[in-house]
């Protein structure tokens, strides 16, 4: 009797045992592509950049910052990629550093290197970049005449362009208001996200604030740009959306 209960036992951990298939606890289980608008950025931040196109602002998984602080960064394993990084993952605030680099690899790139496909500093810069030429956010909008412009649109607008180009609901996130571009948002950043497979997959949508790490201190100044006191927040589905023009001049 002793010996079948020991056997049923042992058959009921197998069966569990091989019904499990999900990830390994504390694997994220989304990537998410994030982008951003120079134009926007660069008025809360006062850069000084002249760039027409998304850049992309990093490739972070949903789950864990800072996983491994000993996994230096090291520039000289993406010396390849560094034409590509420069034009299309810019520190917008320090062109010539690889400062932000750095600092994405510490916070994000070691937390996607849990997944064996982005397990290497190549594997994740390179990922980030492929991925960002696949979803090519500028000629996506720019397909259903979502371009910069001095004229506002409607966010369900901008999100049904997105959406129609991936066939999956982004996350669009503005920079906040002030006295003087009271009523409107301004464009600032958008994410796209991808399952483990980097298949295109819905990004959450919740209308809150969120935190991002561009966010600054900078004081509010008369300019068409917000101040960046508390970053971007999901843009609000009810208030037009100023996406603008890259500048000719400066205001500071």
């Amino acid at each position: 009797m002793r010996r079948s209960a020991t056997l049923l036992l042992y058959l009921g951990a197998a069966l569990v045992s091989s019904a499990y298939i999900g990830p390994p606890p504390n694997m994220w289980t989304k990537l998410i592509l994030t982008h951003s608008w120079p134009t926007t950025f660069c008025g809360m931040e006062h850069c000084h950049v002249k760039i027409n196109t998304w850049t992309l602002h990093g490739l972070w998984p949903d789950k864990g910052n800072d996983c491994n602080s000993s996994w230096a960064f090291n520039s000289s394993l993406i010396e390849d990629l560094r034409p590509d990084m420069e034009s299309s993952w810019p520190d917008l605030k320090k062109p010539t550093s690889s400062e932000f680099w750095k600092y994405e690899w510490h916070k994000h790139g070691t937390c996607a290197a849990k997944a064996e496909s982005l397990n290497s500093e190549h594997k994740y810069f390179g990922k980030a970049l492929e991925l960002y030429h696949k979803v090519d956010l500028t000629g996506a909008l720019a397909k259903s005449n979502i371009i910069p412009s001095i004229n506002y649109y409607k966010f369900a607008d901008i999100e049904a362009a997105i959406e129609k180009a991936y066939g999956a609901t982004p996350k669009i996130q503005c920079a906040q208001e002030t006295q003087v571009n009271a009523g409107v948002q301004i464009l600032g950043q958008i994410e796209v996200c991808f399952s483990p497979e980097f298949t295109l997959v819905d990004c959450e949508r919740q209308y809150k604030y969120t935190n991002v790490e561009y966010a600054a201190a900078a004081p509010a100044m008369a300019d068409p740009f917000p101040a960046a006191a508390h970053g971007f927040r999901v843009c609000d589905p009810d208030v037009p959306v100023y996406y603008p023009l890259v500048p000719q001049t400066r205001y500071w």
